[in-house]
């Protein structure tokens, strides 16, 4: 896990100690464990954890104004200073428009700048710390450091609604602890704060102009082939050496078993068109990987691509022919990793501590057993479905700028799945009713059905369509909470619904932004629970850059039947890859919850003790005869929200584990410095008045 931290003082010299640290309990200095000093008193900041040096830049104009970028970043270190300059004028956007994936902390006298992203997969948290704001892009430090409890409001949003924003606010699982929304940075002046946005806001009064098609793919183009571009030029990195053979273990499957990853340059190739898109592009821009053998400098190193297949729940045999078909260019070098009852949802409940909790951590160990045959720097496809797919919310946007003939085509593909002649009159209905009703409206409805738990949703594609057809909807483990939990989140949702005076904004941009949000939050637990050492994920599809492109897609475009794999494959032929197998870019018919459910069915007796004395009924979240009732239904094949029930899970592992943690975040402090350091206190009532 890497981040890094820092604070603003209300005056120079108030909390600092001329050592880059702050003055402790007993007078001793603090600071983060196993850091390293990117600038010093009174502000100063921090990186922590396994960066890589070409990671972490620093470039100073003079001793009161210098810029710091940690991660992945094209801009050259002119480039950089030029930012910094335009940065002291207060401009921020331009410092989030360089290629990759990275954070930006710009001081300027007393005034810091930390600039989150789009996607909200490089967060920044801050919190009131020593008279002044302590910040960073994790929140666990921050929680360690003012000693944070609980936030049980938050953790019954994240059950109850973990899709809605105004239910989960800027809140975190820690008390005190918050973070800053996409698109945003945070601004500090002498221990002041400011949260500022630095996307420009669209006109809701007026239409946006009508964007060219063609114009729009092109710029996705050429926003995903220079994401990947920066990754390849970055400086290569191999791990730790290998330190001997094995009787019978290749170097590969000695790698792999000692949990280290193979040098240079991998992708996932799973089939599907996001990852094929991200292993062709890595393989067939010019430098290296995907040098033919005896072609240039550096000859010879090719892309590792890899498969998982999962031998214990079949359906994918589709994509695992395209798979094969697309790993058969000779710039790739293709291994397939195979999955028995080992790997499936659930069958490893043991795992690090991540900073958040969220439901990749029933996944973590089948990840991991794909990650492990993977290289130093890996391409996933994550988020491209969120930034090119049309949320059904989206079809009301179509009613509000009056253009109602594209609904044509996909309410057409919707009636063809069901088979029924009332789909058209259902679906427009639906989304006319959601283009005239304000966000207002839909908070109150939602804080409606959670007091009166109502959870029934229609079924099918067709259902699942309507019921997206909202501004809000429950989470599908809200069926579970107690009745206390769900008051509780719909008297929130009430009093964010009476503050709001935001009627205007359109429903389904506003569904697809959450949306991006929380998958966004879920692949950086996910990087966290699966972690390779010394391996990256890379996930372009969820660059500030590429996620601006994918934006400014038209509505009319992104709603057709089949976009994604329409538009990704326009992006493979401008960048000159055309030859892709038949079926390319055909929707999986295989189900994440066949594998799911087997995972429950093999992990039933685990997860049963689990929930013997599960830490979320002390909390007043569930009762523990529920949950349990809910995993013996579901093991026994009934149909059930097998995603809530994951949502479940994941949250009573992660308190688990965050309980029985040692040590802290920060040296220099006495034990008791650390976040929940009372535990959880049993109750009876997540209401109960000082609870």
């Amino acid at each position: 896990m890497r981040w890094l931290v820092g604070w603003s003082s209300t005056a120079a010299g108030a909390a600092g100690t001329g050592s880059a640290g702050a003055v402790g309990y007993d007078g001793e200095t603090l600071h983060p464990v196993g850091s390293q000093l990117l600038w010093g008193d009174p502000d100063p900041l921090w990186a922590v954890g396994d960066w890589r040096p070409d990671e972490v830049r620093v470039v100073h104009a003079d001793a009161q104004h210098r810029i710091a970028v940690l991660g992945i970043c094209g801009a050259t270190d002119e480039e950089l200073r030029r930012g910094l300059f335009t940065a002291r004028g207060g401009a921020l956007r331009h410092l989030t428009t360089w290629p990759g994936s990275y954070t930006a902390v710009v001081q300027a006298g007393r005034r810091i700048t930390v600039c989150g992203d789009l996607a909200g997969a490089r967060p920044v948290f801050y919190t009131p710390w020593a008279g002044g704001t302590a910040y960073a892009t994790a929140a666990l430090p921050l929680a360690d450091l003012v000693e944070a409890n609980l936030d049980f409001t938050h953790l019954a949003a994240l059950l109850a609604a973990p899709d809605v924003p105004a239910a989960l606010r800027d809140s975190t699982p820690y008390e005190g602890v918050r973070r800053i929304p996409p698109g945003h940075a945070l601004v500090l002046r002498a221990g002041a704060r400011e949260v500022a946005g630095y996307e420009p806001v669209a006109s809701l009064a007026v239409a946006a102009p009508p964007a060219d098609p063609g114009r729009a793919v092109d710029a996705v183009r050429d926003a995903l082939v220079e994401a990947v571009r920066t990754r390849l030029s970055a400086p290569r990195h191999v791990p730790d050496l290998d330190p001997g053979p094995v009787p019978g273990m290749g170097p590969a499957e000695r790698r792999a078993a000692r949990g280290m990853p193979a040098p240079g340059i991998g992708a996932d190739l799973s089939g599907g068109p996001a990852s094929g898109t991200l292993a062709l592009l890595a393989a067939g821009l010019p430098g290296r990987p995907g040098t033919l053998l005896g072609h240039g400098t550096g000859a010879g190193e090719r892309l590792l691509a890899v498969t998982f297949n999962d031998l214990a729940v079949p359906g994918r045999e589709a994509e695992l022919e395209r798979a094969g078909a697309l790993a058969a260019d000779p710039r790739l070098h293709h291994v397939v990793v195979t999955g028995d009852e080992e790997t499936l949802p659930y069958a490893d409940l043991e795992g690090p501590l991540t900073d958040e909790p969220g439901p990749s951590l029933v996944l973590a160990a089948r990840h991991r057993a794909r990650l492990a045959a993977g290289s130093a720097d890996h391409f996933t496809g994550h988020g491209a479905r969120q930034v090119l797919d049309a949320h059904p919310a989206r079809l009301a946007d179509l009613l509000v700028d009056r253009k109602r003939r594209h609904l044509v085509r996909p309410v057409a593909a919707l009636a063809r799945a069901d088979g029924s002649v009332m789909v058209p009159a259902r679906v427009y209905g639906a989304a006319r009713r959601l283009a005239r009703t304000p966000y207002r409206a839909g908070l109150e409805v939602l804080a409606e059905r959670l007091m009166r738990r109502r959870f029934d949703e229609p079924k099918g594609a067709v259902g699942a369509s309507l019921a997206a057809l909202s501004w809000a909807r429950p989470g599908p483990a809200a069926r579970w909470l107690t009745g206390e939990a769900l008051a509780e989140v719909s008297v929130l949702l009430q009093a964010e619904a009476d503050r709001s005076a935001t009627g205007a904004q359109r429903p389904g941009d506003y569904r697809a932004r959450a949306a991006l949000a929380r998958h966004a939050a879920d692949l950086r637990v996910l990087e966290q629970a699966a972690e390779i050492r010394s391996q990256r994920l890379h996930a372009p599809f969820l660059d500030n850059q590429v996620v601006r492109a994918c934006r400014a897609l038209p509505e009319a475009l992104r709603v057709q039947p089949g976009a994604r794999a329409a538009i990704l494959r326009t992006v493979l032929e401008g960048a000159g890859v055309t030859d892709l197998p038949s079926g390319w870019g055909a929707p999986s018919h295989a189900s994440s919850a066949a594998a799911a459910r087997a995972g429950l069915r093999a992990a039933a007796d685990p997860l049963l003790d689990l929930f013997a004395t599960p830490l979320l009924a002390d909390a007043g979240l569930v009762e523990a005869r529920v949950v349990r009732k809910a995993l013996r239904s579901a093991a026994a094949g009934e149909t059930l929200p097998l995603d809530g029930l994951a949502d479940l899970v994941s949250l009573e592992l992660w308190l688990r584990r965050l309980l029985s943690r040692r040590g802290t975040c920060w040296t220099g402090t006495p034990t008791r410095s650390r976040a929940v350091p009372s535990g959880i206190q049993p109750r009876r009532s997540a209401l109960t008045p000082g609870a």
